[in-house]
């Protein structure tokens, strides 16, 4: 039997990058899927079209993750038209590069609405279909423990932000058997952060194994953490980042 068969999940931002290798990955173990995308619909038609050929449901959802109305919304659709939830992906993320004198206050507003109160927005929301025993992942980054370069300090706060976010729901959530982890990306290629870009070289050449890693090396992890082997873990955070925060 596939080992997500009779599941079913959400991810948030999982038209592309590793929402998308996310979305195909849990369909791929046997789950139905609702994902959100932001603004292209052909994209997001193209990737539940490839939901359905593995023979699972897909229900693509047009969502801005920063309007409140519009996350609770895509929940709610979501459960609703999958029949159910088990599974809560937050993929979806923006960052805002620049050093912190030059950060606007909409830049602000904009990196937390998105990578922290969504998040929040989301698992509330959730929680009204989420069963006992139920799945909450979080994806952070690397920055949070290791900022390399001048730039990030906005985007790390906000990811930071999701550590005591993932503890908090671990200790709230444990009595119903809901787990919470918190993943963390490194270097990943993806069309936001292409292996081949102009800077690259530099985070290769501080990443132990050298490389960039792939969305399908995050998304294993998610289904894993998803699956029978997430069934004890929860309150913690796990780095894949090919060494880089060693």
């Amino acid at each position: 039997m596939s080992p997500l068969a009779g599941k079913a999940a959400l991810i948030t931002g999982g038209s592309r990058g590793i929402g998308a290798a996310t979305v195909l990955r849990l369909a791929r173990d046997g789950a139905d899927v609702a994902f959100t995308y932001t603004s292209s619909h052909e994209q997001a038609e193209a990737l539940a079209g490839q939901v359905r050929e593995l023979g699972r449901t897909a229900i693509p959802l047009k969502a801005d993750s920063a309007d409140p109305a519009q996350v609770r919304g895509a929940v709610s659709e979501g459960a609703e038209r999958l029949g159910r939830l088990d599974i809560l992906v937050n993929s979806a993320a923006v960052m805002i590069p620049g050093t912190i004198d030059r950060l606007s206050v909409a830049d602000i507003d904009q990196t937390f609405d998105l990578n922290v109160r969504a998040v929040i927005l989301t698992v509330q929301e959730a929680l009204r279909h989420l069963p006992d025993g139920g799945r909450i992942i979080v994806l952070g980054s690397n920055v949070a423990d290791y900022t390399p370069f001048p730039g990030m300090a906005l985007y790390a706060s906000s990811k930071s932000a999701l550590h005591g976010l993932v503890r908090g729901l671990a200790r709230e959530l444990g009595p119903r058997g809901i787990n919470a982890v918190l993943v963390q990306p490194g270097p990943t290629d993806t069309d936001a952060n292409p292996a081949d870009g102009p800077q690259a070289h530099r985070m290769r050449d501080l990443t132990p194994l050298g490389r960039y890693g792939r969305p399908d090396d995050i998304a294993s992890m998610i289904a894993h953490l998803a699956g029978d082997g997430g069934r004890h873990i929860t309150g913690t955070t796990i780095t894949i980042d090919g060494g880089l925060n060693t």
